[in-house]
C-alpha cells in the first residue's frame, strides 16, 4: 500500500485507469447483420395497419422482456426519457395535476408531468436507500395529486409495495423509473413491475444497452394501449381503432428501430450475468469497507436485492476528520474514479427557481402556487452537499486485483487520513 499518500507524494494504489466496461459481444453483432441484411431497419408505420405494432424484431423483443420480467404488456420505446412521458400521457396527466416526485434522480424523472402540464411536487428521500420517503409522500398528497413517480435511485428499490397502497388507497397512480435497477426486486417482485407502469432504460451506461432504448411494461390493457398510441402517432390512428377517450394522444415518435431491438434481444439472455458481476463488485467493495467508522456503504433492505448501477458510500466528516472533499481529493490521488454528491436537488433547476417549463407566460406553473427553494429537501441536500461518494459498477471490467487495489484505496486514504490536515490547512 505504501506508507505515504499520492496527493502527498507517495505512489498511488491504482497507476492507471480502470479498462472499461463493454457487454457488446458478437451475438450482438450477428443479429445487427442479419438486420441489415433484411433491409428492415425499421417496422413502424404511423398509420393504422398491422405495422402500426412495430416490426418483427420489435416484437419479439416486447415479448421476451415481458416473458423476463413476468409482465403482460412491454412497450419498447426510444429511451427512458420517452417512456416516461409516455407514461404521463396514459395515466391523463393534465393541466395543474400534481406529481409527487424525488428531487435526488436524473432530470427526465421530474419534468416528465411538465409535458402535459403536470406540477412536480417534490418530497424528500429516506437517508439510507435514497428513495421517496413513504411518510413524507403521504403528507403531500392533496386533492390535486395524480401519481407518484417512484425512483428506485442506484439499483435499490423503493418502498414500492407501501407506495403502491397509498396510491391505491387515494386513487392515484404510481409510475416506476427503474431505468437503474434492471433485475432489482421487492418481496421477490422485479421493481419496475410493481407500480401501475414501470419504466426500463437501455441506455448504453446501463446495466444491458441498446445504445439508447427503453421499455415500458404494465399489466393494464388500457395502459398498454395508450403507451403504443403515444409512441406512434396516435392521433392518426383513434378513429380507425376505436378509441374513445382520445386525450393525451397527440402522439410523438418514441419508436425503437430493429436494430436496437436485436441487440436487446441478445442483450436480455445476458442480463443475469451482466448484473450478477455489478453486484459481486460492489459487495467486495462494501465487504472491504464496512469496519471504517464514519463510511457507511449502501444499505440493502430485508427482502430487497440491491444490482448497484450506483456503489453509494455515505460519508460523515465529524467522524473521518477531514472534509468529504479533501478526502476525495485524495482518493483520486490513488486512482480511485468517484464523483462527490451525485446531482443537486433537481427543484434548484432553472426551470423550477424561475418557474419556466414550456412558455414565457409561465405555463404550467401559473396553474399553481407551488414554489421550489433551497432547503425543502434536507435530507436530499445533505447528501448532495456533505455525504455522498459514488462508485459505478457499470462502468468498468474490473479484475479481482483491480477489486482489492479499489479497497486498498479507499483504506490507505481512510488510515493514512490524519496526514490530510496539511491539505485541508493549506
Amino acid at each position: 500500500m505504501g506508507d505515504e499518500l499520492a496527493i502527498l507524494g507517495g505512489t498511488p494504489v491504482l497507476s492507471g485507469p480502470l479498462p472499461s466496461y463493454n457487454s457488446i459481444g458478437a451475438e450482438e453483432v450477428k443479429a445487427v447483420t442479419r438486420v441489415m441484411e433484411s433491409g428492415c431497419l425499421s417496422g413502424f408505420y404511423g398509420s393504422w395497419s398491422d405495422e402500426f405494432f412495430g416490426g418483427p424484431m420489435v416484437r419479439a423483443f416486447e415479448t421476451a422482456w415481458s416473458e423476463r420480467f413476468q409482465v403482460k404488456h412491454s412497450v419498447s420505446v426510444n429511451s427512458a426519457t420517452s417512456g416516461l412521458y409516455a407514461a404521463m400521457g396514459a395515466i391523463g396527466i393534465a393541466a395543474g395535476d400534481e406529481v409527487i416526485v424525488p428531487p435526488f434522480t436524473m432530470s427526465a424523472s421530474v419534468v416528465a408531468p411538465l409535458i402535459y402540464g403536470g406540477i412536480p411536487v417534490f418530497v424528500d428521500i429516506e437517508p439510507d436507500t435514497f428513495c421517496l420517503d413513504v411518510e413524507a409522500v403521504s403528507q403531500a398528497i392533496t386533492s390535486r395529486t395524480k401519481a407518484i413517480i417512484a425512483v428506485n435511485l442506484f439499483g435499490h428499490p423503493a418502498r414500492l409495495s407501501d407506495l403502491r397502497s397509498l396510491a391505491d388507497r387515494h386513487g392515484i397512480w404510481l409510475v416506476e423509473d427503474n431505468a437503474q435497477g434492471p433485475l432489482s426486486t421487492e418481496f421477490g417482485r422485479h421493481a419496475g413491475t410493481i407500480g401501475h407502469i414501470g419504466v426500463f432504460s437501455l441506455n448504453y451506461h446501463k446495466h444491458i444497452h441498446t445504445g439508447e432504448g427503453g421499455v415500458c411494461v404494465t399489466n393494464d390493457d388500457d395502459l398498454a394501449r395508450r403507451l403504443q398510441l403515444i409512441r406512434n402517432h396516435g392521433e392518426s390512428v383513434v378513429g380507425p381503432m376505436g378509441i374513445e377517450d382520445i386525450s393525451n394522444i397527440i402522439g410523438f415518435n418514441y419508436r425503437m428501430t430493429e436494430l436496437s431491438a436485436a441487440v436487446g434481444l441478445e442483450q436480455l439472455k445476458k442480463i443475469d450475468e451482466h448484473v450478477e458481476r455489478r453486484q459481486r463488485l460492489a459487495e467486495a467493495l462494501t465487504d472491504g469497507i464496512c469496519d471504517l467508522a464514519g463510511l457507511t456503504p449502501p444499505n440493502v433492505r430485508p427482502d430487497c436485492r440491491h444490482v448497484y448501477y450506483v456503489w453509494a458510500l455515505r460519508y460523515d466528516e465529524h467522524v473521518v476528520g477531514v472534509s468529504r472533499e479533501t478526502f476525495s481529493s485524495a482518493l483520486a490521488a490513488e486512482g480511485f474514479p468517484h464523483a462527490v454528491g451525485y446531482t443537486p436537488p433537481l427543484y434548484m433547476l432553472p426551470i423550477f427557481q424561475r418557474r419556466i417549463a414550456l412558455g414565457n407566460d409561465g405555463y404550467p406553473f401559473n396553474s399553481t402556487s407551488r414554489e421550489y427553494f433551497e432547503g425543502m429537501c434536507p435530507v436530499t441536500e445533505n447528501m448532495f452537499n456533505k455525504e455522498l461518494i459514488i462508485f459505478e459498477p457499470c462502468a468498468y471490467d474490473i479484475t479481482q486485483d483491480e477489486i482489492e487495489r479499489l479497497i486498498a484505496a479507499i483504506r490507505k486514504v481512510y488510515l493514512l487520513r490524519g496526514k490530510l490536515a496539511v491539505i485541508s490547512d493549506s
